[in-house]
């Protein structure tokens, strides 16, 4: 899109806002008020924070006249920008029952309507350069929170036992899953992060060589079948397995199956559903696909390998097909890396760090993501409910060594 192409962009920031409100159209206000844990946001705080986002980073720097649309909403809705003020603490983010679902709807349809404005305006070259570039952050953003939306309301619902289903549809069966096959990669110099001209976070910067040893990669992600036979041969309680830390968390935490499975069963987005053995395990830290990993005689890849990989294979990332749950039917591609993307998150062994040379941008837009960069480890790929577009071979997600609640999954890794 040309950057002054205002009449395109205008619908693209129309129909990923829409988009938003799509996902959250199935449920109740009750439903889009109550935070279910520390780590997960209620619907409405994500539609209000996207909202936010623009009205903060965009129409305050070049709105003429601007005026917030309620001046409280810039510490309730405010997740983590130091560089803009106070923020409402995020456990407590499941408290604001004000304001009601129906003045957050307001709210959007306020700041929509100053953006298309805004968008339409006459502004000078600077001034456009800056909006379309932060118009494209606001819109990835919102993105990522759309696929937050999903998985935080799944970890909702999935509390309470009456089994509620977000979408009234049965899971159908996958046929069965392809046999695992190694698949050797010569590694090598080659270059890591991204370098196109289009959009990309800024921890995807800067593109640099890395050296990478021969390895093999997985054909397919690890199915429930492979994961149960790894839980029926004792798995969560044999301590050499295991990461000291991931022992410790497992026996505290009582875990002995991956999030959402309850016995032969498996809540979904779609509600309870019989475990499908031929689907990907999904749910799972990077403590359990460790120890998986470490049971198989394999690892995790490091995400430089899977990076090349990916680069190598050339697959487009696609989009998700189907229901929100891994394991629709890949493409009959004849061999090579399948379920890339639209599947699960795929861990890797890689602690989230900067790359050499990475350099936050200015002001609060630069707390996007470096800061984060301590205690976490990187996952490549894209899930089944990753809006279209929003993935590629260089996106680095990250997540905390423990975190459950997204779809997570397994590719294994060896050398060749």
């Amino acid at each position: 899109m040309h950057m002054h192409d205002t009449g395109l962009w205008a619908a693209r920031y129309q129909s990923v806002r829409q988009q938003s409100l799509a996902i959250a159209a199935p449920l109740s206000d009750e439903d889009c008020g109550a935070q279910s844990m520390p780590d997960a946001s209620p619907i409405k705080w994500h539609l209000a924070h996207t909202t936010w986002f623009f009205e903060t980073f965009i129409l305050e720097r070049l709105e003429p006249g601007f005026a917030p649309f309620h001046q409280a909403f810039r510490v309730l809705f405010n997740s983590y920008y130091n560089g803009v003020g106070d923020k409402h603490p995020r456990p407590q983010r499941g408290l604001l029952t004000r304001p009601a679902m129906a003045q957050v709807r307001d709210y959007r349809a306020n700041v929509d309507a100053r953006m298309v404005a805004l968008l339409g305006r006459a502004l000078d070259d600077a001034a456009r350069t800056q909006l379309i570039a932060l118009l494209t952050l606001g819109l990835e953003h919102e993105q990522q929170h759309q696929e937050l939306m999903l998985t935080d309301v799944k970890h909702l619902l999935a509390q309470n036992a009456l089994q509620p289903e977000y979408l009234a549809a049965g899971l159908p069966p996958a046929p069965a899953a392809a046999p695992l096959v190694w698949l050797p990669f010569e590694g090598g110099m080659c270059d890591i992060g991204y370098a196109g001209s289009g959009f990309c976070f800024d921890n995807e910067l800067p593109q640099h060589p890395q050296y990478v040893a021969p390895f093999s990669l997985a054909s397919r992600l690890v199915t429930n079948r492979e994961y149960l036979a790894f839980i029926e041969d004792g798995g969560y309680r044999n301590a050499a397995l295991w990461l000291a830390e991931g022992w410790d968390w497992i026996r505290a935490q009582g875990i002995e199956a991956p999030l959402y499975w309850r016995g032969k069963e498996e809540f979904t987005l779609m509600g309870q559903q019989a475990l499908d053995l031929e689907r990907p395990v999904t749910h799972i830290s990077l403590f359990e696909a460790d120890a998986y990993a470490n049971w198989a005689g394999a690892r995790l890849p490091t995400e430089a390998e899977w990076e090349l990989a990916a680069r190598h294979e050339a697959r487009e990332p696609g989009a998700a097909a189907g229901l929100p749950h891994p394991g629709e039917p890949v493409s009959a591609e004849e061999g090579g890396l399948q379920q890339l993307f639209c599947h699960c998150w795929q861990w890797t062994s890689s602690s989230y760090a900067p790359y050499p040379g990475f350099k936050p941008a200015a002001g609060a837009i630069g707390e996007y993501n470096g800061k984060f960069m301590v205690n976490q480890y990187v996952l490549r790929g894209s899930s089944c409910v990753t809006p279209a577009g929003h993935a590629r071979a260089s996106y680095r997600n990250f997540f905390p060594s423990s975190a459950r609640w997204q779809f997570t999954g397994i590719r294994l890794a060896r050398q060749p």
